[in-house]
C-alpha cells in the first residue's frame, strides 16, 4: 500500500505539537517560560523530530515510540533560532510570521529564553522510556556534540566571522555542515541508535543525513533571493544585508539549484537498502530539499 505522506507528515507534526505544548504547561519560576512558549510553539515546520521518528521507522522501528527523544531536538532547534534573530547576531524582526522573540520580551529575556529551551531540551531526552540506558547516553552524547562547538554553534560562530567578506566554497560548506547540517545528522543518527541500526546502516544514514542538509541549506540561500516575506514568514535578501556569501552569490543562481537538486538524488540513492520503509523519509527529505518556505 502506498504511503499517504501528507497523512504521515500532518499525524507526526501534530503529535510533535501535541507533546511540545503539553510539556510546557509545566512552569518554572519565572516569566522566562512566556517567553520560551512564544518561540517554541508558534509553529514550524518540525522538520528535525519529524526526521528522527522517520528514520526509526525506515528501520522497522515505530517512530511514534521516540516521541519524546525527537521533541528535545525541536528545542534546541528554536534556541537557536531565537539566538540566531537576537540583534548581536542577524537582528531579524520576524520569525514563522511574527515578531521575533526579543522584539516582544526583550533582548534579555530572549536570550534567557534561549538558554532555558536549549538546557530543557536535554531534561527531556533524558526523560526518553523504554530505550536501553547505553543507547539513550549515546543519542544525548552525540546531540550534544552536534549543538555545540563542534557542530551548529561552531558553524554559527563561522557564520559571523564570515560576514562582510567573501569566503571559498569550502570555507562556506563547513560553516554550514556546522550551522545546519550537525542537527539533521543529530536527528538522523539519533533515530538511527534509537531503532538498534546496524553499523551499514547508520553509515548510510549518516550519509544521506549530510546530503539532505548540504540540499537544505542551498535551498535556504535561493530561497532569500527568490521568496517572499509573506511565504518565507521572515525578511528576505538578510544574507545580502548582513554580507553573507552563499550558494547563490558564489555558484549563481541556476547553478545553485542544479546543485540542490543533484545533491537531494544523491541523498536519496543513501536509501536503497532500506526498501519501501524509508518512504516517509525518502518524501521528507523531498520536502525539505524542494520546499517554498
Amino acid at each position: 500500500m502506498a504511503l499517504d505522506f501528507e497523512k504521515y507528515y500532518e499525524s507526526r507534526k501534530q503529535l510533535v505539537d501535541n507533546f511540545l505544548e503539553k510539556r510546557m504547561q509545566k512552569r518554572g519560576i519565572s516569566n522566562v517560560d512566556d517567553a520560551m512558549k512564544y518561540s517554541l510553539l508558534a509553529g514550524g515546520k518540525r522538520l528535525r523530530p519529524i526526521l528522527l521518528m522517520a528514520t526509526a521507522d525506515a528501520l522497522g522501528a515505530n517512530g511514534y515510540d521516540f516521541l519524546t527523544a525527537a521533541c528535545g531536538l525541536e528545542m534546541i532547534h528554536t534556541y537557536s533560532l531565537i539566538h540566531d534573530d537576537l540583534p548581536c547576531m542577524d537582528n531579524d524582526d520576524y520569525r514563522r510570521g511574527r515578531l521575533t522573540n526579543h522584539k516582544v520580551f526583550g533582548e534579555a529575556l530572549a536570550l534567557l529564553a534561549g538558554d532555558g529551551l536549549l538546557t530543557l531540551a536535554f531534561e527531556v531526552m533524558a526523560e526518553q522510556r523504554n530505550v536501553k540506558p547505553s543507547t539513550l547516553v549515546e543519542f544525548i552524547h552525540e546531540t550534544a556534540m552536534c549543538a555545540g562547538n563542534f557542530g551548529m554553534v561552531g558553524g554559527q560562530a563561522l557564520d559571523l566571522e564570515a560576514e562582510g567578506r567573501a569566503i571559498s566554497a569550502k570555507e562556506l560548506k563547513t560553516l554550514h555542515e556546522g550551522k545546519t547540517g550537525a542537527m539533521f545528522i543529530a536527528a538522523v543518527r539519533g533515530g538511527a541508535h534509537l531503532a538498534g541500526a546496524t553499523e551499514e546502516q547508520l553509515l548510510a544514514l549518516t550519509r544521506f543525513a549530510e546530503l539532505v542538509g548540504l540540499a537544505f541549506q542551498i535551498e535556504d540561500d535561493i530561497l532569500d533571493v527568490t521568496s517572499t516575506q509573506e511565504e518565507l514568514g521572515k525578511p528576505i535578501g538578510s544574507d545580502a544585508k548582513n554580507e553573507k556569501s552563499t550558494y547563490v552569490s558564489l555558484f549563481g543562481l541556476e547553478e545553485a539549484r542544479k546543485m540542490a537538486d543533484e545533491t537531494t538524488e544523491e541523498a536519496l540513492r543513501c536509501l536503497d537498502m532500506f526498501g519501501e520503509k524509508a518512504d516517509a523519509l525518502r518524501e521528507l527529505a523531498k520536502l525539505m530539499c524542494h520546499r517554498r518556505s
